[in-house]
């Protein structure tokens, strides 16, 4: 993670379970993880950088708006589905923060790989309140 200025910018996170390790399943979407799986992990990703902002941050209520979100999804052949996975992610962040801050820009691709195996990593970029 940087921060610098009024910006965070978050780099590529993995689901973690609560104890810090990797959360399974392993592999990739549309094979051996199926799209809810995915959208699940998704969804831990996203409680993962919210835990990382409030370590660097020391309260996400400095968060004042989710400006760019990148979602990469470790997808196997012929799965073209990758918005919905992504959707664990910023559906938690809308609900968390509503329309106004929660709403963000955001890409969400197919990789043929990603690290450790997991079926989804995610940036981000959140703009913060400075003073």
């Amino acid at each position: 993670m940087r921060v610098r200025g009024d910006r965070a910018y978050v780099s590529g996170h993995v689901p973690l379970d609560p104890d810090g390790s990797v959360a399974q399943p392993f592999g990739k979407v549309g094979a051996e993880v199926s799209e809810e799986e995915a959208y699940e992990a998704a969804h831990l990703t996203a409680l993962g950088i919210l835990a990382s902002l409030k370590r660097a941050l020391g309260d996400l209520d400095r968060v004042v708006a989710w400006l760019r979100v990148f979602g990469m999804v470790n997808s196997a052949p012929g799965f073209g589905r990758q918005p919905n996975v992504v959707n664990g992610f910023s559906d938690l962040i809308l609900q968390l923060y509503g329309p106004e801050a929660g709403d963000h820009a955001r890409s969400a691709v197919g990789m043929a790989e990603l690290p450790l195996g997991v079926p989804v990593e995610i940036e981000a970029e959140v703009e913060i309140h400075t003073g």
